[in-house]
């Protein structure tokens, strides 16, 4: 059976990944789509750079949760027929142990290239960080899907959606396209369709089945459910 699993900031929530809004939706005054712009790196990047480097930074204290661990099991078990599809910038899923792992918005441990186009791998600040260890010409901005740009992978992730038997969503609000649009785009083609969420998201009704709790009680339930045939 070809899985499909699709993750989102639920998940990485309950590992106490840090939300950088306060209570009124601000980071130091701004609102965070205006640090999450192609136009707000152009016209201030030491300030979006401060708001990464901050969310990679808090990377460190967090780790992976029981869910986490769970899809990184379930791989083990059956290879290559499983593929997760993550909205998260974190790695929390690596660390965990997963290996075919889709960032379809990033991550935050990669640096991107604003001449050469160049990916390194990416660890400390890039608030005055040098140029491209490439090309060493270009500035280097977190390797992320800002708003208004293209998530990664798309044409791979369609193809595995159109291939798998089971699609599972868990932990998102299924209010981001094109993210939400996946279950109808796997269950047009046949595949069954299983949510697991806090509370039923906003595309509850295209799924089979919906069920409601912490990622981290259901994902291993349903794991242990896959596994036993």
């Amino acid at each position: 059976m070809r899985i499909v699993v699709l993750t989102g900031a639920g998940i990485s929530a309950e590992s106490g990944v840090p939300t950088f809004r306060d209570a009124d939706g601000l980071w130091e005054g701004h609102r965070v789509e205006e640090v999450a712009t192609p136009e707000a790196f152009a016209a201030d990047p030491h300030t979006v750079q401060r708001f990464y480097d901050a969310r990679r930074a808090s990377l460190a204290a967090v780790g992976p949760n029981a869910a986490h661990v769970a899809l990184a099991e379930l791989e083990r078990a059956i290879g290559d027929d499983l593929l997760v599809v993550t909205q998260n910038i974190d790695d929390l899923h690596e660390r965990a142990g997963s290996t075919r792992v889709v960032h379809m918005h990033g991550e935050l441990r990669s640096a991107l290239c604003s001449y050469c186009g160049g990916r390194h791998r990416w660890d400390d600040d890039l608030v005055d960080a040098d140029p491209c260890p490439g090309c060493g010409l270009g500035t280097l901005r977190p390797d992320v899907v800002w708003f208004g740009e293209v998530p990664y992978h798309l044409d791979a992730i369609i193809e595995s959606l159109v291939a798998c038997d089971l699609f599972v969503s868990v932990g998102t609000s299924g209010a981001v396209y094109p993210a939400a649009g996946f279950v109808q785009q796997a269950r047009a083609f046949g595949a069954r369709t299983l949510e697991l969420n806090l509370v039923p998201s906003e595309g509850s009704p295209f799924f089979h089945e919906s069920r409601q709790g912490r990622a981290g009680d259901l994902v291993p339930v349903w794991v242990r459910e896959v596994l036993a045939g």
